[in-house]
């Protein structure tokens, strides 16, 4: 198991935490839309600049000069959260609220390979978390988030199971770097963020496993968003295949997912269906949101392709 270390080019991590400390003091609340959405609201004309905190760490609008103290101003340049640009000065941080919680991720547009997602994919895996939270009568003493981004699935578990160790695993350092900050700013002490590829970096089992993979088919292959071959269900597969045989008796794991559907095919159910219909297992699988993401269906490789859906599969092993 390995802790991730600290990264010269990443955004300081004691800065990161004293500004989302002070939002969170000052009442600040944003909840982070589609990235279409976000792009059109921004284009309006009186929102090229940024006139309050909620425009520049929740909008990510450029900063006018006058707006922060100059002091302010350089000691968030010095922390890496601010950077300048031709256009001028923008945050490379987002702050977004996910019920009590306030979650730093990556600023808008998130171009960057290794940049850390949040929006409404979150949104909906946390009601998923939630719903078995409360449904579940198995203990969870153990539980790992998979490729954890924020870290929102597993702030979740650890606040709603404050004596479970909690998980948090990524390949992407910059993921656990944000990750690590929300759960100091979150006051939690059972979470541990690990650099881990699925569940390889970490040993035991666990009684609950969640995840949200990337599930796009992205040409530019960037971790965040790419869910590999199958038209971006390959990382889903994979993910359910390496957690089933790592679940405790009564342990569950929780897949939150988007699949391209391809006529009357789901291509990741029928990926999977033969891994999780025997006796040692009860499953169910439903459809959340039946369209997401539309504008993708305009990207290469998707020709074929109906629509996006969003989909949650919770396995659990028979106790």
């Amino acid at each position: 198991m390995s802790v991730s270390q600290p990264d010269a080019s990443l955004p300081d991590h004691a800065a990161l935490i004293a500004l989302a400390q002070r939002l969170k003091t000052n009442g600040y609340r944003f909840v982070t839309p589609t990235p279409l959405t976000h792009q059109q609201v921004n284009q309006r004309p009186e929102n090229r600049t940024a006139a309050s905190l909620r425009d520049v760490f929740g909008w990510s609008r450029l900063i006018p000069e006058t707006m922060l103290p100059l002091a302010e101003a350089q000691g968030l340049l010095e922390a890496g959260i601010l950077e300048r640009s031709e256009d001028g000065l923008k945050s490379r941080v987002r702050f977004s609220s996910l019920d009590d919680l306030l979650l730093m991720h990556s600023a808008f547009p998130t171009l960057d390979e290794d940049s850390v997602f949040f929006g409404p994919d979150t949104y909906r895996f946390a009601q998923s978390i939630n719903h078995h939270l409360q449904s579940t009568s198995h203990p969870i003493k153990r539980a790992a988030d998979i490729g954890c981004g924020t870290g929102a699935g597993a702030l979740l578990i650890a606040v709603a199971r404050p004596d479970a160790q909690v998980y948090a695993v990524d390949i992407n350092p910059k993921a656990l770097h944000f990750a690590q900050a929300n759960a100091v700013v979150a006051g939690l002490h059972n979470m541990q963020c690990c650099h881990s590829d699925i569940l390889s970096g970490l040993t035991g089992n666990f009684d609950l496993i969640v995840a949200n993979p990337p599930y796009m088919k992205d040409a530019k292959r960037r971790a965040y968003r790419h869910g590999g071959d199958a038209l971006g269900a390959d990382l889903s597969v994979r993910i359910l295949r390496e957690s089933l045989d790592r679940l405790t008796p009564g342990g569950s794991l929780v897949l939150y997912t988007g699949v391209a559907m391809v006529g009357e095919h789901d291509p990741f159910f029928e990926a999977v269906r033969d891994d999780i219909d025997h006796a040692a297992l009860a499953w169910t699988y439903r459809e959340l949101d039946p369209d997401v993401f539309s504008e993708e269906l305009l990207e290469e490789g998707y020709e074929d392709v109906d629509r996006i859906a969003a989909v949650e599969l919770v396995v659990t092993r028979r106790g």
